[in-house]
């Protein structure tokens, strides 16, 4: 039998190689702006609703976007279907997150890459940023987590749109400006909001690990059950190591995500009870998915907002319930 380490190992491999062939596909595919009939509005396919939602705010009225894994939905391990292939060969440019995170998907976008650009919006970070996963030897994908690092994404996007669009490179330009400062604006808020938590209480516990960019940029400790993927299983000492915790530092909440099954969340609940310890789902988190199309919490920065002013009022932080700008919808008491 072949050790499953080594199955693992060689599906990264494989996924690291056909990421490498779309980054160099990306940068030949500048010269499709030559073939571009200004037919306007610019047919784009995105793969997630985070690189959705920058291409929407720079690209504006000069683009329709067609967005493949929606809210609620686990990219991890997503595979598209023939609607979803559809939408990509239909489209002019596509835009996809990249590190793995759409790790299914890799072959379909090598393939349309032949005939149109394609895109990471992560292939600004530079590899002394990024975070390594021992365990699946790759890098963490969940950039987004860190706004600082994913107004890098928006960088991409708007060089990606005055290549292929030229003649509206003012447009691009003053969208994407306008948006990074909103972002800028993001950063801060979500600074504040995790650093009003007592330190001793300031301790993130979610169902895997989508939340590690936020935990060093925002000083929060992380603890996921499973791990970047959510392919990989908890067993029953990730469980138990993390009840200890839970237990011994009185953590008053857990948090269950929206695209992940809830099961280990409910069993951290269950063993700390049997200790004698209290532990409340402080809320539901956008881990690897927005929230609904058409609310607030539906757009990135909504998103981010809703994510540390429900962890911070969980937690013991002081912000407001209705967030960073008085949008939020769901409830975070």
């Amino acid at each position: 039998m072949i050790p499953k380490y080594f199955i693992v190992a060689q599906k990264y491999r494989v996924v690291l190689f056909l990421s490498l062939c779309l980054i160099l596909l990306a940068v030949s595919g500048l010269s499709f702006a030559e073939t571009f009939k200004k037919n306007y509005p610019i047919k784009v396919g995105t793969t997630v609703g985070m690189v959705a939602d920058i291409v929407r705010v720079v690209a504006g009225d000069k683009a329709e976007v067609k967005n493949i894994i929606g809210s609620g939905i686990d990219p991890h391990v997503y595979n598209p279907t023939r609607s979803d292939v559809a939408i990509l060969l239909k489209s002019d440019i596509i835009f996809y997150s990249g590190l793995l995170l759409e790790g299914q998907m890799s072959d379909i976008l090598v393939k349309v890459s032949r005939k149109r650009p394609v895109y990471a919006v992560t292939e600004l970070l530079q590899k002394d940023y990024l975070l390594h996963d021992s365990e699946t030897n790759h890098h963490d994908p969940h950039v987004w987590m860190d706004v600082q690092g994913w107004m890098k994404a928006v960088e991409v996007v708007k060089d990606a749109m005055v290549a292929f669009d030229p003649p509206n490179k003012e447009f691009y330009d003053k969208n994407a400006q306008q948006y990074l400062n909103k972002l800028k604006q993001l950063d801060n808020y979500a600074r504040r909001a995790i650093g009003s938590i007592p330190q001793k209480q300031r301790i993130l516990v979610t169902a895997h690990d989508a939340f590690n960019y936020m935990s060093r940029a925002y000083d929060i400790e992380v603890l996921g059950i499973q791990g970047i993927s959510t392919e990989s299983e908890a067993g029953i000492k990730d469980i138990n190591r993390i009840v200890d915790l839970l237990v011994n530092r009185k953590i008053p909440a857990v948090f269950v995500e929206t695209s992940v099954s809830d099961k280990n969340v409910k069993a951290l609940i269950e063993g700390a009870a049997s200790r004698g310890h209290q532990v409340r789902i402080g809320g539901e988190l956008f881990s690897d998915a927005m929230g609904p199309s058409g609310t607030y919490e539906g757009t990135y920065i909504g998103m981010i907002d809703h994510n540390v002013t429900l962890i911070a009022t969980a937690l013991g932080g002081k912000v407001s319930q209705k967030g960073m700008q008085d949008k939020l919808t769901s409830p975070h008491n």
